[in-house]
């Protein structure tokens, strides 16, 4: 009996032990697969996050494509445009070949008036400025040789590029008369020597009076009083003192120029004065504009 009961138990306990042996190989193969499938679980997520970035590089590349497809049609029409263009320009280039030839000549002429009229304007301005040279010491030699005449008597100066002379009435005439005052001819003497040292100058004598009216036998107005004293005036200069005529030009401009206002006796007496104006000789420079001219 307890034979029996012995070998019950041993076999229980071999059976027990074939179970255990068994569960634990069992554990060792779940243990196993689970590496294995966790394994897998990240080599499919590791190529998941690759084919998304693959999917992205050829969504780029895909981009990238597109945009120079586009940028390649549009030099294709940019190349088309400028064929287009050079065409064009070989055509104008044609025509410009053919208006050269036939405007050379005209080119030419244009080129030689332009030069002849920048050499007008040099001897102009080379003109003006002797002009001005010539109107300084103009004013200077008369200034020197009338030193001793009274600023009220004779004033000088340079107005509108020429140089006046103006003497007083109450030096040259006496009232309403155009016959000159014998104190005056050492003016007029000192100004005629001057006007000879100039050759080259022309001279315009302009009388001048104040707006009283005046009615006399010899003298019909103010007008007339004005061209009078101008021409006797010129003919003193001419006969006592040998100022060549056909440079003098004598008239009156009566009380329609005054120096200011006649409104009081002072003013009055600016205003009646005889101007000998010295001027250039125009045709000098009327010379200048015309072309050829003297040749």
């Amino acid at each position: 009996m307890k034979q029996t009961l012995l070998a019950v138990a041993m076999l229980f306990i071999l059976g027990s032990c074939a179970s255990k042996k068994k569960l634990l190989t069992a554990q060792k193969q779940a243990s196993e697969i689970q590496i294995q499938l966790d394994k897998a679980r990240a080599d499919l997520n590791d190529c998941d996050s690759r084919t998304a970035g693959l999917n992205n590089d050829l969504k780029a590349k895909n981009d990238e494509l597109t945009s120079k497809n586009a940028k390649l049609k549009e030099l294709e029409e940019q190349v088309e445009f400028l064929k287009k263009n050079n065409n064009n320009l070989l055509d104008r280039m044609s025509d410009l070949s053919v208006i050269s030839k036939e405007g050379s000549e005209s080119i030419k002429k244009s080129l030689a008036m332009m030069d002849a009229q920048g050499t007008q304007i040099r001897d102009l301005n080379t003109s003006i400025q002797k002009k001005d040279s010539l109107n300084m010491a103009l004013v200077l030699n008369l200034k020197r040789s009338l030193a001793d005449v009274s600023d009220e008597d004779v004033q000088i100066e340079v107005k509108k590029g020429v140089v006046y002379v103006s003497l007083s009435d109450k030096m040259l005439f006496k009232s309403g008369s155009s016959v000159i005052n014998t104190q005056a001819e050492s003016v007029l003497s000192k100004v005629a020597k001057i006007l000879n040292d100039y050759k080259e100058i022309e001279i315009l004598i302009e009388g001048h009076t104040d707006n009283v009216p005046i009615a006399t036998d010899k003298v019909s107005d103010n007008w007339d009083l004005s061209v009078l004293r101008a021409t006797s005036v010129a003919r003193t200069l001419q006969k006592k003192y040998g100022v060549e005529p056909v440079r003098m030009i004598a008239g009156g401009r009566g009380e329609y120029l005054p120096k200011v206002a006649n409104d009081s006796a002072p003013n009055r007496s600016l205003n009646r004065r005889t101007e000998i104006i010295i001027t250039p000789k125009l045709d000098q420079f009327f010379n200048l504009y015309t072309p050829n001219a003297g040749k």
